[in-house]
């Protein structure tokens, strides 16, 4: 619910994900938990579908999402990239081949800036990732199952021509909103591309480092650190 550039960021992260060609529709999946209740009440005000689920099961909030609304294929986005590429999402959206992939990511191995990050994987492939995954971690990030289970899966990843892996896009900490308010502030509140973003940072590379530090990934680390400390308990 921070504000970006006169509007909260999850309201400019639904903003730039409407315009990806290739979505028939947006859901917002958040918690039961009251902290929630100004993401619903969003949601209803900006005419955007919401369904709550679970705060650490967010696997099951998913499936449980994706059975409410009935679909056979999921994108996820998470909330916490304002700076979300609509042409980005088409494009790992057109990798994906029903029939003939069940999941299909920029991630696996990252070549897109930390906050392009963009997942497609069909019903089936969440149904079995909700009922067979057993690890916290794998219940927390929802598509962990499936991605460490090749041999289950088939998989595929859509590279970038150009390695901007090492680039912070995303919004974790202070530092991360920081950076992004910036470049909302200086190339306004219209869908900028990536291509824009780029431009800007080579003209102004010192807007880097306001968050260039931080480790990408943080919290998957820390969850499966509470995993390998559980099974040693």
């Amino acid at each position: 619910m921070a504000e970006i550039a006169g509007k909260p960021m999850l309201q400019r992260v639904v903003e730039r994900v409407a315009r990806a060609k290739r979505l028939d529709g947006i859901v917002v999946a958040t918690s039961v938990n009251s902290a929630d209740d100004p993401v619903e009440q969003l949601c209803k005000k900006v005419g955007t579908n919401c369904v709550r689920g679970s705060e650490q099961d967010v696997l099951d909030r998913y499936y449980q999402a994706a059975l409410q609304h009935r679909v056979n294929c999921i994108v996820r986005l998470t909330a916490d990239c304002p700076l979300a590429d609509p042409h980005v999402i088409d494009r790992v959206i057109g990798a994906y081949i029903p029939g003939e992939r069940d999941y299909v990511s920029n991630i696996d191995p990252p070549t897109f800036p930390d906050g392009l990050d963009t997942e497609v994987f069909s019903f089936s492939a969440l149904e079995r990732a909700w009922r067979d995954a057993k690890l916290p971690s794998q219940r927390e990030h929802v598509t962990l199952y499936i991605r460490n289970h090749p041999e289950l899966f088939r998989l595929a990843n859509v590279v970038n021509e150009i390695d901007l892996s090492a680039m912070r896009w995303v919004v974790d900490e202070a530092r991360d909103l920081e950076f992004v308010r910036e470049v909302y502030r200086r190339l306004g509140s219209n869908i900028f591309s990536t291509e824009d973003v780029l431009k800007l940072l080579y003209e102004e590379p010192y807007l880097q480092k306001i968050n260039g530090s931080i480790m990408r990934n943080e919290g998957l680390l820390k969850s499966l650190a509470q995993d390998e400390a559980a099974n040693e308990g």
